[in-house]
């Protein structure tokens, strides 16, 4: 069998015709991944959107012994580059998305570091995000626990005094940054006593200040809130009492009392012997107040009327405040004749009634003085034309505290004609 033997001519011809193809391959392989591209870009477009939810920057690797703190914020705004689909997920906070710094192996001091992100889904691109560092400053952890004492703001009212205030608990720990903790120099609760007349039972804060009496922050406390017990009792020879209103007279005839009232309802009085104020009835009265003939609202100011060796504490009268309205009642008017306003000096106009019987209600002095003229019934035919109506006669009333309660008939036949109304018949 004889052997066949490639030419090197022929291979070299072989490579010539590839080297003279291969930019025409590689510009048809690069036009066929930009289709590819395109059509997929096409469904599922990237897009550049700020990231909807609140990051928090987080600290990685803090020793336990250690706290950090910072003065910026630790709250992070993220642009991201993404297919549609994917910000689909985002957008359902279907992605994890963290912001952090790393604190490993620092020791107590201010550092700059920086804030690194990290997403859990690709294709995501991350476009730019702030902050992109975070000042912050480490310092050891330290603990401490003191008594709480408590502060008294204002004073208890004349006659009553401020006893000693138990607590719910005596003590509390504060932790935070050490140099923070050792600016405390006590612990503290404040509760007011202005004008106290009985025993305060309050849940309030507990405070750290230092030595100038400044409030402490960045610190936690251990109860934060505790309650407090802060008894208040009367001196001897004061004793708290409840005003009485004495009256004369009546108010005019027609009117009513509606309302009597003082104020204040209760006064402080004071004896140098207390059982002068232990054998009062529980009140005190006023000097008497003449209601006689009144037809309005009174207020007037009274002294008290005290036994002997008695004295009130603080202004020596009370002012007394006297309600009085008319008594309410209804009256009925009868065949009130019907006007015709505002009509037309060509046309004339023809009422079926012409008469209306109303009810008017209001204060009973008003009504029995009530004076012809003060009430009409009218009915408005401005802009009529010829022609038949039902209308609906309106009662003016020229006393204001009457009211119209009903009117009868409460709408009438009008007949509108062109010149001067034919009398009716009598008895029609």
């Amino acid at each position: 069998m004889v052997g066949t033997k490639s030419s090197p001519g022929g291979t070299v011809k072989l490579f010539n015709q590839f080297f003279k193809y291969l930019p025409t391959f590689l510009l048809s392989l690069a036009l066929a991944i930009a289709v590819w591209v395109s059509a997929v870009t096409a469904n599922d477009p990237i897009e550049v959107r700020t990231y909807p939810y609140p990051i928090t920057i987080e600290y990685v690797g803090l020793d336990p012994a250690m706290i950090a703190n910072t003065q910026e914020s630790r709250s992070l705004t993220l642009r991201l580059s993404a297919p549609r689909s994917v910000w689909e997920k985002l957008t359902q906070e279907q992605v994890s998305v963290r912001a952090f710094i790393y604190l490993s192996g620092l020791s107590s001091g201010q550092y700059t570091l920086p804030v690194q992100v990290q997403i859990d889904k690709a294709p995501v691109r991350i476009v730019s995000y702030s902050p992109q560092t975070l000042s912050i400053q480490l310092d050891e952890l330290a603990t401490e626990t003191l008594p709480i004492g408590v502060v008294q703001r204002g004073e208890p009212a004349i006659g009553y005094d401020a006893g000693i205030p138990s607590l719910s608990v005596d003590r509390a720990t504060i932790s935070g940054p050490k140099s923070v903790v050792e600016r405390v120099k006590t612990l503290r609760v404040v509760i007011d006593l202005n004008k106290a007349v009985e025993t305060i039972t309050r849940n309030l804060a507990v405070q750290a200040v230092d030595e100038n009496g400044l409030l402490v922050s960045n610190l936690t406390i251990s109860p934060a809130e505790i309650t407090v017990v802060q008894p208040i009792s009367q001196r001897g020879g004061y004793r708290n009492v409840v005003v009485k209103v004495v009256t004369t007279g009546q108010v005019a005839s027609g009117y009513r009392l509606t309302s009597l009232t003082v104020s204040p309802p209760a006064v402080t009085v004071f004896a140098s012997n207390p059982t002068l104020v232990e054998n009062l009835p529980g009140y005190v009265e006023t000097n008497p107040v003449d209601l006689n003939g009144i037809t309005d609202d009174l207020e007037v100011r009274v002294a008290l009327n005290l036994p002997e060796g008695i004295t009130v504490v603080g202004d020596q009268t009370v002012s007394v405040i006297v309600g009085v309205s008319a008594i309410e009642g209804s009256v009925t008017l009868s065949d009130l004749p019907i006007e015709v306003i505002n009509l037309n000096p060509e046309f004339s106009a023809q009422l079926a009634p012409k008469t209306a019987t109303i009810i008017l209600s209001g204060p009973l002095p008003t009504l029995d003085n009530l004076k012809p003229g003060e009430v009409r019934v009218v009915v408005d035919l401005e802009g009529v034309t010829p022609g038949t109506y039902k209308l609906v006669p309106r009662v003016e009333v020229l006393v204001e505290s009457l009211r119209v309660e009903s009117i009868l008939p409460n709408s009438i036949e009008v007949i509108v004609t062109k010149g001067t109304p034919t009398p009716r018949p009598p008895g029609r």
